[in-house]
This record gives C-alpha cells, structure tokens and sequence, in this order.
C-alpha cells in the first residue's frame, strides 16, 4: 500500500529571460529532477510554473513612461481621479508614477481602515475607538491626520504608504473615502485600481454620471511605444521590475500549458496536467492579508484541471454512516462509499465541509506556498497524489 497522499515539490530551474523555450526548460527540468531524485511519473500529477516565468520569457514588460502615454491618449491628461489601490511598493507603487506622469494632476482615495487585500491604513479597533464610520465618513488628508496621527505606518513593511504615495508624483492630493463615489467631488476622469471589486466601482460610478471611467485593466490592453500588454487583463497583475518598469501579467498562456502536457505525455506516456499560477487564494491571519493581488489564480490551465472538488467527509462518514464500525471493517466501508460516490455531491451531506473551490484555486495556492516569492529558485512545481483518495 501507498502511506502518502499529496506530495508537493518544488522544482529548480535555470533563471529565464526574454526569448528562452519555456516549454523545453520546463520539460526538461521536471524530467532531470525525476531523474536525479529517483520518482516516477502518474496520471493526473500536476506541473504547474509560476506566472513571472511566463511573462519574463515572452518579455512582457513595460515602462512608467508607457504607462503614462497611455494614461494620458485613454484620459486627456487633466485631473484624473484613482480610487482603490493596494498599498504595495512592489504591485503599485511604478503603476502610480506612471498614471500620474500621465495626467497635470492626481486625486489618490484611499479606502479604509484597509486597502481591497487586506494592508491595514489604520486598525479596525483605532477607527472604532475614534467613532469613525466606514461606511459613510470620508476625509480629506488633513482631516484623517487629524484623527489618527501618524498610526497609519505598515504593519510588517513599516511604510507610511499615504506619505509614499504622495511623493510618487509631482501634484498628488490625497482624500479617503469607501465610497467610490467621492472622488467625483475632484474629477470626472476616474481610474479604478481596484482588482476583484472593479466591475461594481465601474457600475457605480456610471450610475453616479462619471465622464471617463477606466480599470487597471483597461490600460496597455495593447502595445504603446514598443511596450508589453496584456489584452485581458491590461495592468492588472503586474510587479515592480526594475525602477522604471513593471512585469505585466503573462498574456496568451494556454499554448505554454498544451505544448508542456504534450511533450511531457510523449515523454513519460503519462497524462500530466499543466497550469500556470500567480498568487495563491490565501489570507494571512496575523496581518490580515489576503494574497490574492493577481486578477485570478491560474491564467491558464488543461482541461483535466476545471471544476471544484468533488468530495466525501470521511470523517462525517466515520461519525455517521458507519458510526457503529471499526477497524478494518470501517476502512473498506469508507472506501467502498467513496467507489459508489455520485459525480456530483452538491448537497450531500457526507460532503459537507469540504472546500468548494475552483480547483486551480486549491492548486495555486499550494504552488505558491511551495515555491514562496523569495530566493528557493523553484519556479516550476510538481504535485503528485492530488487527486487520490483513501480508496486507491
């Protein structure tokens, strides 16, 4: 019998630049680990790169200049509003000076007491104990001050990111307010820098009678100047590069995820399935952060890899169904149940509890906690036994 379940393992790679075969790297690099580690290949394993690797060797870059070309052609350049954005030096902060290279003045609003992820302005006890109301109290900079002093530094990164902020453009004003309609009190060109909440701050702007309303990704949907682009999701997804350049989010990555499952099937005679994943769907319960500043999980993904899990409590099983066994007899009822299982248990009760997740959600986010975002130098991932059950 097998004693392990799912095996995570990260997988070096040589650092990948614009230009080099991504697909034979990764090939290639899962195939020598196997060799020089001494496992083998199943069905359903999972290889999965990370996004950065994608976008590095299609060399999806662009610069804080483009950006503010494009700023300025989609908005006129006057005074633009953005509302929204996550407090990050790496995901905003080269965004920020090119959105306002590209307009005569900024207005930034900032939500509060914490940005769309989860990075805390203020705490939600200190906006209590000033009698603050989120959800109808607004401020201009002065104003906030006032309230809270200087209680508005970064939890873990001890950046005062209103102060930051403001000093990435040359005419920056700066308000607070969680209600997307408040920055027209400034202007009627407005930017929403918001991820996952953007389509509802687009809607309620055009509502509100907003002129010009863009998304993130709304901008560099295409090249400007020589400049990267991604047609879906624009500078949604994208990391700080160098000083004046940011990584966009890989575009066009389904034919990387094919071409990857179709050598290593011709190599292993396995049926491997391929993904590409950013940031993992997880929130950190000390900071409150919630990980996902990408658009989505996996960009891209084989078919064998749609869907959510589909499946039993063994516990609950234990507890209820076969409450009165033991034993080996309890083992072979489990497992039994889980050979006669429906193919779609939404509803059951033995299923309750169970993670209903996108699978490349639950994958991603493995991936990323296996691979990290530091120096490990695993860019590549291979799991193993995901999709086993106590049956097998």
């Amino acid at each position: 019998m097998r004693f392990t379940g799912t095996v995570s393992r990260g997988i070096r790679a040589p650092i990948i630049k614009q230009g080099d075969d991504l697909i034979g790297i990764v090939v290639d690099s899962v195939l020598a680990a196997a060799e020089g580690e001494g496992f083998s290949f199943h069905d359903r394993d999972v290889v999965a790169m990370t996004e950065a690797i994608v976008a590095r060797s299609q060399g999806n870059y662009a610069s804080t200049a483009q950006i503010a070309a494009d700023v300025r052609a989609k908005t006129g350049g006057g005074t633009v509003g953005i509302i929204f954005p996550i407090l990050s030096r790496n995901r905003f902060s080269m965004l920020l000076e090119g959105i306002s290279g590209g307009c005569e003045k900024l207005v930034i609003q900032l939500s509060y007491p914490a940005d769309e992820v989860g990075n805390q302005l203020i705490s939600i006890d200190t906006m209590d104990e000033k009698g603050v109301n989120p959800y109808t109290d607004s401020f201009t900079e002065e104003e906030f001050r006032a309230i809270f002093g200087n209680e508005t530094v970064h939890k873990f990164t001890s950046v005062d990111y209103i102060s930051y902020y403001k000093s990435l453009g040359a005419n920056v004003e700066i308000i607070f307010s969680n209600d997307a309609r408040h920055i027209l009190t400034r202007t009627d060109t407005v930017i929403c820098c918001d991820i996952h909440s953007r389509h509802r701050s687009k809607r309620i702007l055009k509502a509100a009678g907003v002129k010009t309303v863009l998304g993130l990704d709304e901008l560099l949907t295409e090249c400007v100047d020589g400049s990267g682009y991604n047609p879906q999701y624009g500078l949604l997804g994208s990391n700080k590069a160098t000083g004046e350049q940011v990584k966009l989010f890989p575009r066009d990555c389904q034919p990387y995820v094919d071409g990857i499952a179709a050598r290593l099937r011709e190599k292993t005679g396995k049926q491997i399935e391929v993904m590409v994943y950013g940031d993992g769907a997880f929130k950190d319960p000390v900071g409150g952060i919630w990980e996902l500043a990408d658009p989505v999980v996996s960009p891209a993904y084989t078919p064998g890899l749609a869907g959510t899990p589909n499946e039993l409590k063994l516990k609950y099983l234990a507890d209820n169904d076969f409450g009165s066994l033991k034993g080996e007899e309890l083992a072979e009822a489990i497992r039994q149940s889980i050979r006669d299982k429906e193919s779609d248990l939404v509803g059951n009760m033995a299923s309750e509890g169970t993670t209903p997740r996108q699978l490349t959600d639950l994958l991603g986010s493995l991936c990323d906690l296996t691979s990290g975002s530091g120096d490990k130098g695993t860019p590549i991932i291979l799991i193993q036994g995901y999709f086993d059950t106590y049956a097998d």
